[in-house]
């Protein structure tokens, strides 16, 4: 249970405890009047259920496993909900929280526009018109996102094509006070040719006329979606574990 001495009310509250981080501009929605907590190097909020986690922290991973157990016991967070916490294990999850799935990713982000990438002037913004091929495409060449046409939390898709085909789409979700992009992919038959370096690089530098930072989230075992982010500005890290209660 969370102590009246550790409350944290309001997004302004949330975000000078944590430091102002780039997460914390990302996660905290600006439509939403946050409530979280404060305890032993750790800063934690809940969220509203069905636009992704429910509660998040960031900082010290113990002080924020207890709080989230507290959570747990007092019926706040339950089974099937979704944590985006600081990096962790089963072995470090063990005895605080039953999970049923646990994923580890980076959360990246830059503050300076990426250089210069050949052909990223074909990334155009893409219409609902454009939705039934943006399905088939995640659909073929990244089945594992939870990124798709529909989604309420996309503010715009953007994409590349070759002739009428659509052949690599990404996802501006921005929604705090730094751009965030999502589900970027490539068609199978098309990668190895730079379109994910020039879709990255046209959908950073559009984000960038609204933000003064940019950010991604890539799972940890991507070695070639994170050389390239790296290569594109991209060096910012906080590593994270997306955890679903059991």
């Amino acid at each position: 249970m969370i102590t009246a001495d550790q409350l944290l009310v309001g997004r302004d509250a949330l975000l000078a405890a944590a430091g102002h981080h780039p997460y914390a501009r990302h996660a905290l929605w600006r439509d939403h009047e946050a409530r979280g907590w404060r305890r032993d190097g750790a800063v934690g909020w809940l969220l509203p259920p069905g636009r992704g986690p429910v509660a998040e922290a960031l900082g010290a991973l113990g002080p924020a496993l207890d709080a989230c157990a507290g959570l747990v016991a007092d019926g706040s967070l339950q089974a099937g909900q979704w944590l985006h916490l600081p990096r962790t294990s089963p072995e470090e999850l063990a005895g605080r929280l039953s999970v049923a799935r646990l994923n580890n990713w980076d959360f990246l982000w830059t503050a300076t526009p990426p250089p210069p990438q050949a052909e990223e002037d074909r990334v155009v913004r893409l219409t609902e018109a454009d939705h039934p091929a943006l399905a088939a495409l995640v659909e073929s060449s990244f089945p594992t996102t939870t990124t798709r046409p529909g989604d309420p939390r996309v503010v715009d898709w953007y994409g590349i094509r070759d002739g009428d085909r659509l052949v690599a789409c990404g996802a501006d979700r921005s929604r705090g006070d730094i751009g965030f992009l999502a589900g970027l992919t490539v068609a199978p038959d098309r990668r190895g040719s730079g379109l994910g370096a020039a879709l990255t690089t046209g959908m950073t530098r559009a984000l960038f006329a609204r933000y003064d930072h940019v950010a991604l989230g890539v799972y940890t075992d991507n070695i070639g979606a994170i050389r390239l982010y790296r290569r594109l500005g991209y060096t910012g890290t906080e590593p994270r574990s997306s955890v679903q209660l059991g």
